[in-house]
């Protein structure tokens, strides 16, 4: 299945190469004139629940709200998220919070951390972006606009484990975020056998052949979330109306 995006940079609806953010050489690929709410108010007729909202550095709240607002109970809200204002965010029309860097400290995985989120929100409105980047044959989870490397690496053991604390992944593949040249096809494998809960895979996915590579290597659990190359977001390879459609077709034939 596809699930839509906002990102949302400096007040802006942007789409930008991931492994450049923190970085002075940043990549953009597109800056929308049109607002958060336009877009959260398309998904939202297209009944295209389970988006995410990402707020990519300061000066984004309101138009993150505004997204929200537009769209309550339809979309995810990650960057920032900690456990003193995640109520906030749910409560502001989030179905779910989305939280990476606050949970690990010095590279590790903050245990204690994670606890107290659970214990504030509660596992079912929690998504973990487990984001990652490839070093040899492992993936490592990122954190801090994916450019700090934790000693977490994804496995069928870690996401089982992490699966007892929250509802859902969400896995950027840094190393292709925003190229356009094809989605992570040994990632998407190994998630679709290793996750036990719903898992939004992004990065790279240029072609509507992309969201069938992922639902059929993810075997139901793994979506798509294409971004740069949606025509909605300035791309020429993939149209929105096409990806509505299969999303259509699939739930018919559920």
């Amino acid at each position: 299945m596809f699930r839509p995006c906002i990102d949302l940079h400096e007040g802006k609806v942007k789409q930008i190469v991931g492994g450049t953010l923190g970085e002075s050489s940043l990549r953009t690929n597109f800056v929308s004139d049109r607002s958060a709410a336009w877009f959260a108010e398309l998904y939202r007729r297209d009944n295209l629940p389970g988006g995410h909202v990402i707020m990519l550095g300061a000066g984004n709240d309101q138009e993150a709200r505004s997204a929200l607002a537009a769209f309550p109970g339809g979309l995810q809200i990650g960057g920032g998220i900690h456990r003193d204002n995640a109520a906030r965010w749910l409560e502001a029309g989030a179905s779910h919070v989305i939280v990476t860097s606050w949970i690990f400290h010095g590279g590790k995985l903050n245990e204690e951390r994670l606890a107290e989120l659970v214990k504030a929100i509660g596992k079912s409105r929690l998504v973990l972006d487990l984001s990652c980047r490839k070093r040899e044959d492992d993936y490592f989870v990122v954190t801090d606009r994916w450019q700090k490397f934790t000693e977490l690496v994804i496995s069928e053991q870690v996401l089982h484990e992490l699966a007892q604390n929250c509802s859902e992944f969400l896995v950027h593949a840094v190393d292709v975020e925003g190229l356009c040249k094809g989605i992570d096809l040994d990632l998407v494998e190994k998630l679709g056998r290793w996750t036990p809960i719903p898992t939004t895979y992004a990065g790279g996915a240029n072609t509507l052949a992309d969201l069938e590579a992922t639902t059929r290597l993810g075997k139901g659990k793994v979506d798509l979330t294409i971004g740069s190359a949606l025509d909605i977001f300035g791309g020429t390879s993939v149209r929105y109306d096409d990806v509505v459609a299969f999303n259509r077709r699939a739930q018919t034939t559920v």
